[in-house]
Order: structure tokens, then C-alpha cells, then sequence
């Protein structure tokens, strides 16, 4: 599923997590802080296999999880939504995304992501959340409404860093309380949470 360009790119990727894994000097918010390449293949595989033609991201950074879900909306002929609220970050990764032949395939939106949903096409197939952690469950009810049967939710850093696992836990609680949604947490990257809304065109929720 990746070409030259894509493979490039995510090169790219892997150096500059690399340097800065030998960098204390970074901050946080200077750093690449990825999703991982398990999870990032695990999106491309969900988004593919759901033909999803509506994909939403919510905190795209630099775009390391951007890559994966843009060259999904390219083999699926959809549209990869990605949200982000510092406009230094949308800007390197828009770089990359269009270093990767991608740029067609995703619809840049820059600001607080709560309020930006209110005008988000639908109905969305699938959603990485990934952004500041107080805004996972605002977030996740404001495109509840506009998710599809059978859409997806995921959500990143469920398990690590510790200091979130109070939140993941009161943001899985929450959306199982959502009586047509279903999930299973997977011990893959920083814990991933994914949600399936029930639907006939479900494709099947996970136990």
C-alpha cells in the first residue's frame, strides 16, 4: 500500500524521532510525540477496511498519524479531516503531506477543535483522537451526532502516560455509557481505545 514518496516521508519521521529521543533539551510541545508505526498501520488497515470516505483526526501535531490516515483517504477515494490548533505544527506537517503526494486527500483545519466540529461534513466513518486530554470526551459529543453506523473511534494514549489514566479511564467509561456504542482497549503503542457505533453497516464491534 506505500509508494516511494510515502515511504520517504515516513524516513523523515523516523530520524526526527530518533534525534530526539537523544535530545533532552526538547520540550513537550517541540516534540514529534507519534502515535508509533504499529498504530499508524492499524489505522491505514481500519480506515481501508471500513472504506472510509469521511476520516476525521483530532490533533493531527506534526502529522506522523496524518501520513497513514491520508494515504488511507487516497486508496479509499475519501477525505482525511485533520484538526489542530498550533498552526507551527499544521504547517510541518502539511510540508510532509505534500513531500508524501498526499495533499489532495486532506482538508486542513486550524483552531480549537470543539468548536470547528460544529461545521464537519458527515456522516464520519472513523475518528483519531489524539489531542489534549480534557478535550476527549468533549470532543468525542460533539461528533457522536455525525458519527456513521458502524464508524470508528479511536483514541490514543489510553494506557501510557500514566498521568492520563484517570482521564482514559472516565473517557472509555463515558462513551460505553452511550448506548450504541462498543469497545475493546488494545495494548498496542500507548494503549488505544476503539469504539464502534452499532449500526447495520457495522462491521463488526469488537468484543
Amino acid at each position: 500500500m506505500q509508494d516511494e514518496a510515502f515511504e520517504r516521508v515516513l524516513d523523515i519521521y523516523r530520524e526526527r524521532n530518533a534525534a530526539e529521543r537523544q535530545d533532552d533539551s526538547l520540550g513537550r510541545d517541540d516534540r514529534l510525540l507519534w502515535v508509533g508505526e504499529d498504530v499508524g498501520r492499524l489505522l491505514l488497515d481500519l480506515t481501508v477496511g471500513r472504506k472510509a470516505k469521511v476520516i476525521v483526526e483530532l490533533g493531527s501535531s506534526f502529522g506522523f498519524s496524518t501520513l497513514f490516515l491520508a494515504k488511507a483517504a487516497s486508496l479509499t477515494g475519501g477525505t482525511l479531516y485533520s484538526y489542530e490548533i498550533a498552526p507551527e505544527k499544521q504547517d510541518w506537517a502539511r510540508e510532509r503531506i505534500g513531500e508524501a503526494g498526499l495533499a489532495d486527500h486532506v482538508d486542513w483545519r486550524l483552531g480549537d477543535a470543539v468548536d470547528l466540529l460544529a461545521d464537519q461534513p458527515g456522516p464520519i466513518d472513523i475518528v483519531l483522537l489524539d489531542l489534549w486530554k480534557d478535550l476527549y470526551i468533549p470532543c468525542f459529543d460533539a461528533l457522536h451526532p455525525n458519527l456513521a453506523e458502524g464508524g470508528i473511534v479511536v483514541a490514543d494514549n489510553m494506557l501510557y502516560p500514566s498521568s492520563f489514566n484517570e482521564g482514559a479511564t472516565e473517557y472509555r467509561a463515558h462513551v460505553r455509557a452511550k448506548p450504541d456504542m462498543e469497545g475493546a482497549l488494545l495494548q498496542i503503542g500507548s494503549g488505544i481505545d476503539i469504539a464502534v457505533k452499532a449500526g447495520s453497516a457495522s462491521p463488526g464491534s469488537p468484543d
